[in-house]
């Protein structure tokens, strides 16, 4: 009995297993990515942080494209010149050998070197596998160090005409800066900035006001209209349908088929608000911050409404009509019918449509980014439109990365304050029945 029990959990669990699989690889994966990747300073836009470095590094293409070209000019120096001048070139000339030397002593760096300087001098692209080479910490802190002082040596001789190739052999030890690539990882730095940015907040707080007010309004309008076509009436086909166009466009079609009735000169939706006084001027809506955020809203309950309309009408019609012809008989009003019903039998349609909604808009971008950009003065400027500038506008994958998870997590606090206090009612009610 034990032992079949056991196989009926196992079987059980294997049946499970591929919808968890599914859900790993889908949603949980590419958060645990975002997630690693916060954990660096990623930039695209500076070669040295646009991957990721746990170790310290050397970029042989940048060092072989300049090191052996210095040594060849130190050594045209000294035999040219005397004294002071000589030895001192003779100093940094034995410096940058010895770290040279230092850094060849591991096998495999000394075969990734001669590669590199193969390709190199042949005026051929080094592969990015073969470019960056592991070294010691001690090892690239003595290199800095070199290159410090080899400037430090150098530049005082800049602009007195004792060098014979001045600007060659100052530019070429200037160039070996920044060939030692150091680690970027920074662990959760980019998370107590962002933390400490206002924009950040600003973003946030631009995101709850934008979901709270369009879903509140979607619900309502989405009820109303749910109940209108869940009549019988002459038609009721075609108007169903017609009012699913909104929906049906694509998000950023109807972003930009809402700027032009906004234009300040020529829209005709900015000329009636202007008109009855909703705004002093037709220019107001895109370029004012209250004009932009009203405008976002008043766009996205056009297009969405009909889908929180959809989603409600399948939960009216499971609503047996028997319910209302008993409690017409008992004498109850139509908004005692709507009360003590409707509002009970649609809860699960409502929390369906509102747990849908409230991620929605929270995570809405496309209509934002089309319509207003985030302006004006980042004043419609949502978490996930701040995200999509970060990382793809200033390239800096690593906090774009942190804003990603900032809005995973937002999401899921919204997901267990839907289920726990919504779910929970339901389950009572499901209860007493």
């Amino acid at each position: 009995m034990v032992n079949s029990k056991r196989s009926e959990k196992i079987f059980a669990y294997l049946l499970v297993a591929p919808s968890l699989l599914l859900i790993f690889l889908i949603a949980i994966w590419p958060v645990i990515q975002s997630f690693y990747f916060s954990l660096f300073d990623l930039r695209l836009n500076d070669p040295t942080k646009s991957s990721i470095h746990w170790n310290h590094s050397l970029d042989l293409e940048q060092y072989l494209s300049s090191y052996p070209f210095l040594i060849s000019a130190l050594d045209n120096e000294i035999k040219q010149a005397s004294g002071e001048t000589k030895s001192l070139l003779k100093d940094v000339q034995q410096h940058l050998q010895e770290v040279d030397q230092k850094i060849q002593e591991d096998q495999k760096a000394k075969e990734m070197y001669d590669r590199a300087y193969d390709k190199v001098f042949n005026l051929e692209p080094v592969p990015e596998e073969e470019r960056f080479i592991t070294i010691e910490k001690e090892v690239a802190i003595e290199f800095d160090q070199a290159v410090q002082q080899i400037q430090e040596k150098l530049l005082p001789l800049e602009g007195k005409e004792i060098l014979l190739q001045e600007k060659r052999v100052i530019g070429l030890a200037t160039s070996l800066q920044n060939v030692v690539v150091k680690p970027n990882f920074i662990g959760l730095k980019h998370y107590k900035d962002n933390f400490q940015d206002t924009r950040m907040w600003k973003a946030i707080g631009v995101t709850t006001v934008f979901t709270v007010i369009s879903v509140a309004v979607e619900l309502v309008l989405g009820l109303g209209i749910a109940l209108l076509i869940n009549k019988a009436f002459f038609g009721r086909g075609l108007v169903r349908a017609s009012i699913l166009i909104p929906w049906a466009i694509p998000t950023a079609v109807s972003a930009l088929m809402w700027r032009f009735l906004y234009d300040g000169q020529n829209g005709i939706v900015a000329k009636y608000f202007e008109e009855i006084g909703l705004v002093e001027r037709m220019s107001e809506l895109l370029t004012t911050g209250l004009g932009a955020m009203f405008a976002v809203i008043f766009a996205d309950v056009w297009k969405t409404t009909p889908y929180m309309a959809l989603l409600l009408l399948a939960g009216l019609q499971t609503i047996p009509n028997s319910l209302y012809e008993a409690a017409s008989i008992d004498g109850a009003s139509k908004w005692k019918q709507f009360v003590h019903i409707t509002l009970p039998l649609l809860k699960p349609s409502i929390l369906v449509a509102l747990l849908f909604r409230t991620l929605d808009a929270f995570r809405v971008f496309d209509l934002i980014y089309v319509l207003t950009g985030g302006g004006p003065a980042n004043s419609t400027e949502t978490i996930t439109i701040l995200a999509y500038k970060v990382m793809f506008s200033q390239t800096n994958f690593g906090e774009g990365s942190a804003l990603s998870v900032v809005v995973f997590i937002c999401v899921a606090i919204i997901s267990i304050i839907y289920i726990k206090l919504l779910g929970a009612d339901l389950v009572s009610d499901t209860g007493k029945k």
